[in-house]
């Protein structure tokens, strides 16, 4: 039987399609985690429910070690494969996204070891914009996936114009807060604790505005800074 070099290179090509295609659900299945991960740790805040917080915690291992799982295969994929221009691109931007999930899973993790700082005293106020906050960042970093799964340049920008949203947000938590413990300097340690956990909110919107800007860079190799496009 005579052996066929362009059926083998198909059949290799696409391995490696297949392979692309798994990172990238292993990628978007990270940043389900991590989703989830925020809504607990905020939950968790506002109920004041201290082992749901722990949990939180603990979890953020499995979140870290699925982040270098994910590193460990794209630099395998890069030395055996040797992948062309638009293949690396996609690797060298998987593993950027796959940082910046690491890293908003630090940011819920933080939130939840707030909860366990403030133990079992009530919040400075009832909890209504850090809340707010939270299901705006998490819905930023949902649809920045989603633009990442449909290479949507759209759905990116729609992540990138939502970030003032947030920190508007942060703006008036940080004045009502101020105000608070300006008026009872008793209250000034509670008041810090939820400073805290919405500066970790608008840190987690900044990260999704990241991914939005890696996944215009995959699309269309172009790279985003301040509203702007340039080719690298």
């Amino acid at each position: 039987m005579v052996n066929n070099p362009l059926g083998n290179k198909n059949s290799a090509r696409g391995g490696f399609d297949h392979d692309l295609q798994v990172l990238e659900e292993n990628l978007v299945g990270l940043g389900s985690m991590v989703e989830k991960a925020i809504v607990k740790a905020v939950d968790a805040l506002k109920d004041r429910d201290l082992e749901a917080s722990k949990l939180v915690i603990e979890e953020d291992n499995i979140i870290d070690n699925k982040r270098n799982s994910l590193e460990e295969t794209v630099v395998d994929m890069i030395a055996i494969q040797q992948p062309v221009a638009s293949d690396l691109r996609t690797l060298i931007t998987t593993l950027h996204i796959s940082m910046e999930l690491e890293r908003i899973g630090d940011y819920a993790e933080g939130i939840a070891k707030i909860s366990l700082m403030m133990n079992d005293e009530p919040p400075l106020k009832k909890l209504v914009d850090i809340p707010r906050m939270a299901e705006k960042s998490s819905a930023m970093l949902r649809k920045s996936l989603d633009a990442l799964v449909k290479r949507s340049t759209d759905m990116a920008y729609e992540v990138l114009n939502s970030d003032d949203d947030v920190d508007a947000l942060y703006d008036q938590v940080y004045r009502e807060l101020l105000m608070l413990m300006i008026q009872e300097p008793k209250a000034i340690q509670r008041g810090t604790y939820l400073l805290w956990a919405a500066h970790d909110l608008e840190r987690i919107a900044d990260r999704a505005t990241n991914i939005a800007e890696q996944v215009v860079y995959l699309v269309t190799g172009s790279t985003v800074e301040k509203g702007k496009i340039y080719k690298d």
